[in-house]
This record gives C-alpha cells, structure tokens and sequence, in this order.
C-alpha cells in the first residue's frame, strides 16, 4: 500500500476487515468535532487561565474550589455535546467486529455514550471523582454538582477530578491494558490524536512494531504519519462512517485473518 493513503481503498478495507483484531486509539480530534475545546487551542482559556494552569496537582492544592469550577464548566459543556457520527462508527465496529479494543486519550465519556463499552480511558474520566484521603473512585454524573469542591460521602474529605493532570504519569492498569491491546493487535486505527503527548503516543508504534497494519484518521498529518501505513486525511465524522460501513460489510462477507 502506498503510504499518505488520501481514500479509503478496498485494500485497506480488507486489510482492516481480515485482521485477527482490532484497535482503535482516539485523542481529543474526535471530540472537538463535538464541539469539545482542546487543550493545545487557543479555545482552552476559562477566565484568564490556560488549561494547564488548572490541571495540575499545584493548582489544586492551591485552591481546589477554582480547579473545580473549572471543571465543572468543562462538565456542563461536556454533557450539553452530543457523539458525533466519527463516535458512533467506532461503536459499529465495536459491534460487529469479534475481537476490538477501544483505547482512548479523551475523558469526556462520548464514546459510551455512543454505545462503546468499556473503553480504556487513559487520562481518567470528568465524570468520575477521587477521595484525596482515601482514593477511592466515586461516580459523578451529577451535572450540576451541588457544591464545590465536592466531598466524599464516606469521609468528608475533597474529592478531585478522576483524571490524569499534567506532571502525573498514566494509571497503571489502564495503560498496560492498552499496551498489550497495541501489541497483540492485528490492525489499528489511530484517530484524532496528534501523536505528540507521551506515553500515550507511543501505542501506534507498539502496534506497527508488533506486525499490526496501522491506518491513521486525522484533519492534517502528524508526528507519526510517516511511520504508519496509511493516512487518511479528513474528519473522523466524515470519514469513519463509510470505512466502518465497508469493513464490516467486508467482514460479513467472511475471509480468512491474517
């Protein structure tokens, strides 16, 4: 296959159909088509601050009711967007494929609630909190919450955002389950992520070492695009429909995987 792939061929249909399986590896590009702000635009700004000037453990323990605001603005902008049509092929595919992965670098829950199950969230989760003293998780899909900082009902201790902040590293169990989907993968798609923030970044690469066709989603090239086998560039919304449609059109049609 000619790497800088601009179309979605029917070889790459078939290679991504008779793959033994599949991963897919999302960052905050599919979500913007959502109408979520990234963190690397200038969108990011919430009253004078940069995102990165409130996900820290500095700023939080410096004042966590400012952090938590922040959060939940974030939250109610989250819950007012919708899955865009890029989410709900993801979850397509999820259905009808028999072996599938979904890791993800987002943690606004748009892929479950297009219907994906259980995605691995590398960076946490908006709508989960954790006890600062006791660091138990906590769901909270209450939008809005009553009070900030919110607490703990079991010790009354601040709760903080159950998500990744810059300095930390990524939860153990979450990224080794997406390493060992990077590796034992037969075929990866890598979709609205820029390929820039490490560890995270480095599981395309796990996979293309590892013998996977690895098939790149993004509005304009990136870190990686050189490394893998085929980009695809456009939308997710407007391109991962009509892949998702013929790889599992391609799928039902049976083949032996590779």
């Amino acid at each position: 296959m000619t790497e800088g792939t601009a179309e979605i061929t029917q070889e790459l249909v078939d290679r991504l159909a008779d793959a033994s399986s599949l991963a897919v590896f999302t960052g905050s590009g599919i979500s913007a088509e959502s109408g979520i702000p990234t963190y690397r635009g200038n969108i990011a700004l919430w009253a004078g601050f940069r995102a990165e000037d409130l996900s820290s453990v500095e700023a939080f323990e410096r004042d966590p009711e400012q952090v938590w605001q922040w959060y939940e603005a974030r939250r109610r902008q989250i819950a007012e967007a919708r899955p865009n049509p890029g989410h709900a092929a993801i979850a397509t595919l999820e259905r009808a494929l028999g072996r599938f992965r979904l890791v993800t670098q987002n943690i606004d829950g748009l892929h479950q609630r297009a219907g994906s199950v259980d995605p691995i969230e590398l960076h946490g989760s908006i709508w989960r909190a954790r006890c600062t003293r006791e660091h138990i998780i906590v769901d909270l899909s209450e939008c809005p919450l009553a009070s900030l900082p919110p607490v703990c009902g079991r010790c009354g201790a601040i709760l903080r955002p159950d998500v990744v902040w810059f300095g930390e590293p990524l939860p153990h169990g979450p990224f080794e389950a997406a390493q060992d989907a990077a590796a034992f993968c037969g075929a990866m798609l890598v979709v609205g992520t820029s390929a820039q923030v490490m560890p995270a970044a480095s599981l395309p690469l796990v996979a293309k070492q590892n013998g996977a066709f690895v098939v790149e989603v993004n509005t304009e090239p990136t870190a990686i695009s050189a490394l893998v086998d085929a980009t695809i560039v456009g939308p997710a919304g407007g391109v991962l429909p009509e892949l998702a449609d013929r790889v599992v059109e391609r799928a039902a049609s049976g083949g032996a995987p590779r």
